[in-house]
């Protein structure tokens, strides 16, 4: 199917950080917000293979699934669409108490709603997280979450992106310092992984294969642990303790359904 109009729903995974516009090593200075991120690299795919296209983001990095669900989801069923992407709860899933089974109903919820429009739905499981020291202790939670949304995805025919069974995000080179935003080489792998669901042909592979890594000094890797924690884990707990976000006074890049004709809109 060619697809005419695109519109993505969700948090930072969805917004893009920390994958930086083309041709800089970060955000574009004055938009010190403004990243690409998989979903535009796949808007810009899909704006080759279909004239006139139009795309629009709505997602908010710290956003957690009712504030999506409430804000963004009636937005994106306004605009009608043909295709809308829907990637919310990871940010609710690393919070003490959350409930994947009462978070699914919600999710089931909006995935309906959308449905509704006649548009194609993509979902997305999470990346496996054993591999990180904290998170891979509610890894019990993550799973069953997952497997909800793999249940709402059948149930409503939508279309699955499937990242658990990502080997190549499971390699901290897909990763950025703060090991919870995947860099360019995450979002270049999720795009293709999201074309390839879609039929679209695509430049890049999600199958990718890193060659070995030297092994790492074990005090080294002590020391970088511990700057991890104190530049990044201390600070979002600290965010989380005081009830603020990163994405708060954050509006979405692209809350209109436009024209878009790649790298240049973002520039």
């Amino acid at each position: 199917m060619a697809y005419t109009s695109f519109v993505a729903v969700g948090d930072s995974f969805t917004e893009g950080l920390n994958d930086p516009p083309v041709g800089t090593t970060g955000p574009t200075p004055g938009q010190a917000d403004r990243f690409r991120g998989w979903a535009d690299r796949v808007a810009e795919r899909l704006g080759q293979v279909q004239p006139g296209f139009r795309y629009a983001n709505l997602a908010v990095r710290g956003k957690l699934l009712d504030q999506i669900v409430e804000h963004q989801v009636p937005l994106a069923v306004e605009m009608r669409p043909d295709l809308i992407s829907f990637c919310a709860g990871g940010n609710d899933l690393l919070r003490p108490g959350s409930d994947p089974d009462r978070m699914a109903k919600k999710l089931a919820g909006a995935v309906r709603d959308l449905r509704s429009t006649g548009a194609d739905v993509l979902l997305f499981t999470g990346v496996d997280p054993r591999d990180t020291p904290i998170m891979r202790r509610v890894r019990g939670k993550f799973a069953t979450f997952y497997l909800h949304i793999r249940s709402i995805s059948d149930l409503y025919g939508c279309r699955l992106v499937d990242q658990w069974s990502m080997q190549g995000l499971r390699d901290w080179r897909a990763w950025s310092d703060d090991r919870l935003h995947m860099n360019e080489h995450g979002h270049r792998m999720v795009a293709a992984k999201v074309l390839d669901v879609l039929g679209v042909p695509s430049e890049d592979s999600w199958r990718t294969v890193w060659p070995p890594r030297e092994n790492v000094d074990a005090r080294a890797k002590r020391r970088e642990d511990a700057q991890w924690v104190r530049e990044h884990l201390a600070p979002w707990i600290g965010r989380r303790l005081s009830g603020r976000s990163s994405g708060d006074g954050l509006d979405p890049k692209r809350p209109d359904l436009t024209p878009f004709v790649g790298d240049s809109s973002i520039l």
